[in-house]
């Protein structure tokens, strides 16, 4: 029961996180906001090593997190190639429902087995990942949104959608390639931190924070966007970097407390989180389908709590 408590409170660090990314991307560059955030999220991580340090780290723990940062970077980019070339009920769903599956095929490989109550909860959980994620898009070429990634990294980890409605391009094939691409990478970020371990305390969420970091830096200024957000979009910029960070340390205590399979795929609906956020504080209608997603998010959550997390 731990575990599922702590998944689902990082799928709530997650999804506000996506939730102030969206909101910062409105008016600063993706790039620039993303390296405020992932600067920002060295800090909780920093803060909280000291008293889960554990031993001195392996250098196998710290490959496996550094790896994690790196590919939930790399997810982020490619979500955001996604939401260029297609609407973002192309690449957003697609990338939140990669992350879980990648997820539970992995954990199973590595010898996990769920209850089969909580199997029916994770298979009910991609279709309810699909519900919640689905955009409102306009029909057409609408406004763009952009959104940033701090990583499921400091940001687990961040499907994302942005809060933002609006559609891509016209390019969908692009658009699914580039979402499966990002649930691939955000899957890396879950399993890496995974394989990990905990006998290393939280050093591997540090090497995967600075590697995430790191990465974000070079693109920065290999693209030319070493800038400050303006004001506002820096103090949203600043949040999704704290919550991001939240999300990741969440995630990293309950898959050691439970089963990969599971705390993936309960950490994968924070795309609901960002729709409760949207309609509570913009206004953003609930369409049929994520309503039907919200409940059906529910009852997998029940499924799984009742089945046990391993």
């Amino acid at each position: 029961m731990l575990a599922i408590l702590l998944a689902l409170a990082a799928a709530l660090g997650y999804g506000s996180s996506d939730f102030a990314a969206g909101l910062a991307s409105r008016s600063a560059g993706i790039i620039q906001v993303t390296l405020v955030a992932s600067a920002v999220s060295l800090l909780p991580v920093a803060v909280a090593l000291p008293f889960a340090a554990g031993h001195p780290p392996s250098a196998a723990a710290l490959a496996w997190g550094a790896g994690a940062g790196v590919g939930g970077t790399a997810g982020g980019l490619a979500l955001y190639l996604g939401f260029r070339q297609a609407a973002f009920s192309v690449a957003g769903p697609l990338s939140a429902v990669g992350a879980a599956g990648f997820s539970v095929l992995a954990g199973l490989l590595l010898g996990e087995r769920p209850t089969a109550l909580a199997l029916t909860g994770i298979v009910l959980a991609l279709p309810a990942i699909l519900g919640v994620s689905a955009s409102a898009a306009r029909a057409g070429r609408g406004d763009r949104g952009v959104r940033a990634d701090d990583g499921p990294g400091g940001g687990e980890p961040e499907p994302r959608e942005t809060a933002a409605p609006g559609g891509g391009g016209g390019r969908p094939g692009t658009g699914v390639l580039a979402g499966l691409v990002a649930g691939a990478c955000f899957a890396s970020l879950f399993i890496g931190l995974d394989r990990a371990g905990s006998g290393s305390g939280l050093w591997p969420v540090a090497a995967a924070q600075v590697a995430e970091f790191a990465a974000v830096l070079v693109v920065a200024v290999v693209t030319g966007n070493v800038r400050r957000p303006a004001a506002r979009a820096g103090r949203l910029a600043v949040i999704t970097g704290v919550t991001g960070a939240s999300g990741t340390l969440l995630y990293f205590f309950a898959t050691h407390a439970g089963f990969l399979a599971v705390t993936a795929v309960l950490t994968s609906l924070y795309p609901a989180v960002t729709i409760v956020l949207a309609r509570t504080l913009l206004g953003e209608r609930l369409t049929g389908l994520r309503l039907a997603g919200l409940s059906l998010a529910a009852a997998c959550v029940a499924l799984i709590a009742v089945g046990g997390a391993g």
